[in-house]
């Protein structure tokens, strides 16, 4: 009797084991839903991968999340301090983009961010990645050579402003634009110097679409991008009426509620030259 009791026991400590290393195995899978690996670098005994949504990078906004993994224990690290500096080396200079500082997700064993790359690489002009991480105290440091390759649509614009001050103004949802009424967010960098470019605060995004195919036709109901509190970026409401080309003129007008670029479309101003181009 105590031999079989002994014998129940082991085999229910067996499926406990066995259930808490599922569960940290289905963790590990769950974070990743929805992403796909881009790139993995191998840095001394650590493998760093690369993951986004749209499983590369590109001209634009692009949220992108990373894991490090120890190769000797086959475990990812939790605890890693991480600072990381996109620079696109052009053929007379070097220079950033705007950024978001790298945080460690609230679960799982992410860290995450985004880059707004401003422009695309060419047959001579490239981007990398410049990773700096500490781990128990050890420092590390990396450059890593990245693809961005340009996009068909715009989703992002680099501009001096009529007050002198250089802009990026980035695209970033609906990422699957619908018809009807669409969530629009939209973020706002400053040039600072060449590697600094901070968020823009208390703008506002006017936003004008239209079907350039369809006698230039507009929608109703749209709602200007104004800035949340929550991450800084700007949200407004995009309406679109039918499938097809939509070229969503702007006008971006800082908190002096002047117009800094763009212009308001008319029956003899048919474009703006501040917009954003998607195509459904």
């Amino acid at each position: 009797m105590k031999n079989q009791l002994k014998k129940i026991a082991l085999v229910l400590i067996t499926l406990a084991f066995a259930s808490c290393s599922n569960d940290d195995n289905q963790t590990n899978t769950n974070e990743l839903d929805g992403l796909t690996k881009f790139k993995e670098v191998v840095e001394g005994n650590q493998t760093i991968e690369f993951y986004s949504p749209k499983g590369a990078l590109s001209q634009g906004y692009n949220d992108i999340k990373f894991r490090i993994k120890n190769n000797e224990t086959n475990q990812y690290i939790t605890d890693a301090q991480v600072e990381w500096m996109p620079k696109m080396h052009m053929t007379m200079m070097t220079h950033s983009c705007p950024k978001s500082e790298v945080v460690k997700a609230a679960t799982g064993n992410l860290y995450e961010g985004y880059i707004v790359f401003q422009m695309a690489q060419n047959e001579t002009e490239y981007w990398d990645l410049t990773l700096d991480y500490s781990i128990d105290g050890e420092e590390h440091s990396l450059i890593i050579p990245i693809d961005v390759p340009a996009t068909a649509k715009r989703v992002v614009s680099s501009f001096m402003g009529s007050d002198n001050v250089r802009y990026v103004i980035a695209y970033i949802d609906p990422t699957s634009p619908k018809v009807g009424m669409n969530d629009l967010k939209v973020g706002i960098w400053k040039m600072q110097d060449m590697m600094t470019f901070p968020m823009i605060n208390d703008y506002t995004v006017k936003i004008d679409p239209r079907m350039p195919s369809m006698g230039n036709h507009s929608s109703p109901n749209n709602v200007n991008a104004q800035q949340t509190a929550v991450d800084n970026f700007y949200i407004g409401k995009l309406s679109l009426t039918m499938t097809g080309y939509w070229k969503i003129n702007l006008q971006l007008q800082n908190d002096l509620g002047t117009i800094v670029k763009g212009e308001e479309i008319t029956d003899s101003v048919t474009e703006s030259s501040l917009f954003f181009e998607i195509e459904f």
